[in-house]
């Protein structure tokens, strides 16, 4: 059995882990331990500098932080302070570049036009045809409803096949309940009121939010092995236990697999200082196999004196249906997926002093704002009753 010396374990130092443990000491001054099967804190939000290009590398894919909700805002603010960069993504497609979210710079270049607004909504409710208004069952039909044929087939259809390997036409609607198009020419990516990327990186930003020595991290160990003290079998039941790891593998898959998609990488590197002029190049037709490529260094142009302008770093994005042992991305969602982790939730409910939190615990995507504010609202509603003690 562990040494119970800590008043709390957390089980994955993503950042719904990390924000509950900083929450744990504030409030409570509770002695937390937190334990990772990887070998760094942070989750799929960590990052490291690339020494030979001075990029910083997010090693789960591109991470960029975004909120309209004052109170993450001000909480992150207190652990990092953030650059003004706004996220701007482009497309190509049969070798010409195109700004998305569909705009009326993207609309007016792909018909060689100069449709005003007004123009612009007419052209494609007439594309739309007989499925404008209708309610399709499946992604294709619901894809052409909402921005008309052309430009579906031109930006969404082939990228959204290469993302889920599997015909538009046999995907559900709901993966698109809507399509953002703007009938004006901002291509600003994100709508939020906040924006921006961490100053020192995501990496020093985590390690600041739990450097308090209330806050003990054992990384590489693994919540499954009974081999180390910090086992599911000699924690639960014994001490409140946050457990942000898969729910079906807590639960050693009794009723079955949640399926989730996952994203390979494949790293190229240009003797180029800069290859494509934007830190995001999504790649929106068929005979490209990768969805988009990623990078780095123009995520951080206030780095330019820091940053190699002989070498560059871009990464190739390639997504699949996870198998075991790959990370999970994505949840995949269908109805058998919802019914399934229904059933485990009701699991989960009936642990004793363990609280599921994070997109794994939860089977459900998080911006990492969203991970935040429901980690905050945890610790609010049903940690801190069980942690007991305050600092106050």
């Amino acid at each position: 059995m562990a040494d119970m010396d800590a008043d709390l374990v957390i089980v994955g130092a993503g950042l719904f882990g990390l924000t509950v443990a900083q929450q744990a000491v504030e409030h409570s001054g509770a002695r937390v331990q937190i334990i990772d099967v990887r070998d760094h804190i942070g989750g799929n939000a960590y990052s490291y500098m690339d020494e030979e290009t001075g990029a910083e590398i997010h090693k789960y894919g591109a991470h960029l932080f975004h909120t309209s909700n004052r109170k993450v805002w001000e909480y992150v603010n207190r652990f990092t302070e953030f650059t003004d960069y706004t996220h701007r993504v482009y497309t190509t497609h049969k070798g010409e570049v195109y700004p998305l979210p569909i705009n009326l710079g993207t609309i007016n270049q792909f018909f060689h036009a100069h449709y005003t607004p007004q123009q612009a909504r007419d052209l494609i409710r007439q594309q739309a045809g007989e499925l404008a208004g209708t309610d399709p069952g499946n992604l294709n039909d619901q894809g052409i409803s909402l921005i008309g044929r052309p430009l579906y087939e031109a930006f969404i259809k082939n990228y959204t096949a290469k993302q889920w390997q599997t015909d538009p036409s046999q995907l559900p609607a709901s993966i698109i309940k809507r399509l953002p198009v703007r009938f004006n020419y901002d291509n600003h990516y994100f709508k939020d009121t906040w924006e921006g990327l961490p100053k020192d990186g995501y990496t020093a930003w985590f390690e600041r939010m739990i450097d308090d020595p209330h806050i003990q991290v054992s990384l590489k160990t693994d919540f499954f092995d009974d081999s180390q003290p910090w086992n599911r079998d000699a924690l639960v039941g014994q001490v409140p236990v946050v457990y942000t790891g898969p729910v079906d593998r807590y639960f050693d898959y009794r009723l079955g697999e949640l399926k989730w998609r996952t994203v390979d990488f494949k790293e190229r590197r240009y003797d180029e200082d800069d290859h494509f002029g934007c830190p995001v190049m999504n790649f929106s037709d068929p005979d490209v196999p990768y969805t988009r490529a990623i990078e780095f260094k123009n995520f951080n142009p206030e780095r330019y004196d820091r940053q190699n302008h002989e070498r560059t770093v871009v990464w190739e994005e390639y997504s699949r249906f996870a198998g075991k042992g790959d990370e999970p991305y994505y949840p995949i969602n269908t109805g058998d997926d919802r019914a399934l982790y229904t059933q485990y939730k009701q699991l989960a409910a009936q642990q004793p002093k363990v609280v599921f939190g994070g997109r794994l615990g939860t089977y459900a995507y998080y911006d990492m704002h969203q991970v935040i504010n429901s980690a905050l609202d945890a610790w609010d509603k049903r940690i801190a009753p069980l942690v007991g003690h305050t600092k106050d």
